[in-house]
């Protein structure tokens, strides 16, 4: 079914309410989530609704969301995101990392104690928005063996850096550091579709390309040894150096086994120290031309930058609408049913 962004929007907030959730609070994570779907990422998406119910209701996800300062120094600052919405937490420290650059060139948060952030393009797309550089990771549960190994010991960990553009969109990286993130796994479960093979290995450390036998083993790391190195560093810095769980220790979200303990780091360095902003712009401007104006490889039609593909299905979204696949569009309609809410998402289903 392909929905209106304002309705997608509009039913998460409503339900995010309905689970206890504050306005202000409901309506970041719903901007989160929305802005996921338009950018093409759907496994970031409204699904996310459906477990957090669950969590909600079993008392596992704390709402509304309390964030409490650990530490505040100079450039630094240290939160606890009091097992509550990790969107909340993560915003709460973005937003200190960019207020912390203004003052001192560079802030550097990390947040312990908290669950699934979602988008992490969201994070660093507020810093570049303000003439900064964003860059954000997290932990997450074990999913990923370590380079040649057969048992999950790391998340896929994935990372986000964003820059101001010069004449377009910023620049943007959102990356996990395994080959696929592994709600491309869910996914295929949920269509009932086969995944390509060196996606994953399955229990016995055998390339599969059943989704089932993918999440009972681990991701493949991206570039072998090089994704494995990445997730390690993330889980050192985001789980150990914060406080935070880490390795085994991190719970899936998806499960009904205790708190994730999510860890999560951001920055934000403030770009007119070592140079104007309107220089740094115009060097990127450059630098984005020469990269699209470059040799392309044969059946390459189109050399794009970090960012732009999901930049323009995002402004398309707006007239086009978003697709949401029909096995979590039943389940969000179940979900306002049981919260009492009379929407639907056909009420936002675009026609034509």
């Amino acid at each position: 079914m392909r929905v209106f962004a304002d309705h997608l929007t509009a039913v998460s907030v409503a339900l995010l309410k309905a689970m206890g959730v504050g306005a202000g609070e409901a309506k970041t994570v719903a901007d989160n989530l929305v802005m996921a779907e338009r950018r093409g990422i759907a496994t970031h998406g409204v699904n996310f609704l459906i477990p957090l119910a669950d969590r909600i209701e079993r008392g596992l996800v704390v709402v509304p969301t309390k964030v409490t300062t650990v530490s505040d120094a100079d450039a630094v600052t240290h939160l606890d995101g009091g097992n509550g919405l990790g969107q909340t937490a993560a915003t709460q420290g973005m937003r200190s990392a960019i207020d912390k650059a203004r003052r001192f060139g560079v802030g550097f948060s990390l947040v312990r104690n908290t669950n699934h952030i979602g988008l992490l393009a969201w994070y660093t797309l507020m810093a570049a928005g303000e003439g900064l550089v964003g860059f954000c990771a997290c932990n997450g549960a074990a999913s990923m063996a370590p380079w040649g190994g057969a048992e999950a010991l790391f998340g896929t960990n994935p990372f986000s850096v964003a820059a101001p553009g010069g004449d377009a969109d910023p620049i943007v990286l959102d990356m996990s550091t395994s080959i696929v993130a592994r709600g491309k796994i869910r996914r295929a479960q949920r269509l009932k579709e086969h995944i390509p093979s060196g996606w994953a290995l399955d229990a016995a450390g055998n390339p599969t390309d059943d989704p089932q036998a993918a999440m009972k083993g681990t991701l493949l790391p991206i570039g072998g040894p090089k994704g494995y190195g990445m997730a390690l560093f993330i889980d050192l810095v985001s789980g150990l150096l914060s406080g935070s769980k880490f390795s085994r220790d991190v719970k899936t979200f998806h499960q009904p086994e205790g708190p994730t303990g999510v860890g999560v780091t951001l920055l934000a360095i403030d770009i007119a120290r070592f140079m104007p902003l309107d220089a740094f712009r115009s060097l990127v401007a450059e630098y984005g031309r020469t990269i699209r104006g470059s040799g392309k490889a044969r059946d390459t039609a189109r050399i794009y930058l970090p960012g732009e593909i999901e930049a323009e299905r995002e402004r398309a979204s707006a007239a086009k609408g978003i697709e949401v696949d029909p096995p979590v569009c039943e389940s969000l309609d179940a979900l306002l049913s049981k919260k009492g809410l009379s929407m639907r998402m056909k009420d936002g289903e675009v026609h034509g």
